[in-house]
Formats: structure tokens, C-alpha cells, sequence
């Protein structure tokens, strides 16, 4: 395996698609105060990147999900929908409870 020459961010486009989408979406509403505190940023984003962000490519639900595709799901009521916040409101996921 070569190593990618510096510069040369058409090499290795998926890793290049993450850090620019980290930077857009969450590095640039912080100021950072250490490095603890840049782990903790980049724990929680990483969490919803991959784990409760939708994909379009698998119906809009997340990786890992046990929901239908989005095109199947029967009408709800928006009340019924409940709201989980992170990073101070930057990252919000929703979801429905879950049935009793």
C-alpha cells in the first residue's frame, strides 16, 4: 500500500468528505479549549454521524436502524415525535417513542 501524496485530497475522497463535513457542520460553531474538549466534540459527533444521522442510500433511516424506509411508514402525529439535543441544540435527532 503507497501513501497518499500530501495535498492531494482527490486521492483519498472519503476521508476528505468526513473531515470537510466535520469541520462545516461542527468545528466551525466551537472555539476549542483543549484537547479534552475536542475529544468530547468529536465523541458526540461521531455518535450521530454514524449512528442516528438518516442515509439516503439505505431509505432515510440510520445505519443499524429496525425501521422501514421511510416511504413505508404508516401517518403519525408530530406530538408523538420527541426531540434529543447534543453539542448545546448543534445536533438534534428525533425519533418516536418507542411503542408500549
Amino acid at each position: 500500500m503507497n501513501p497518499n501524496v500530501p495535498r492531494s485530497p482527490n486521492l483519498n475522497p472519503y476521508c476528505e468528505s468526513w473531515v470537510w463535513r466535520t469541520r462545516a457542520e461542527v468545528l466551525n460553531h466551537f472555539i476549542v479549549f483543549g484537547e479534552g474538549h475536542l475529544r468530547h466534540i468529536l465523541d458526540r459527533w461521531h455518535i450521530h454521524y454514524h449512528f442516528q444521522r438518516p442515509y439516503q442510500g439505505l431509505g432515510q433511516v440510520p445505519i443499524g436502524s429496525d425501521l422501514p424506509p421511510a416511504e413505508t411508514l404508516e401517518e403519525f402525529c408530530s406530538d408523538d415525535v420527541v426531540c434529543h439535543e447534543s453539542l448545546g441544540g448543534l445536533l438534534k435527532h428525533f425519533e418516536r417513542p418507542a411503542a408500549a
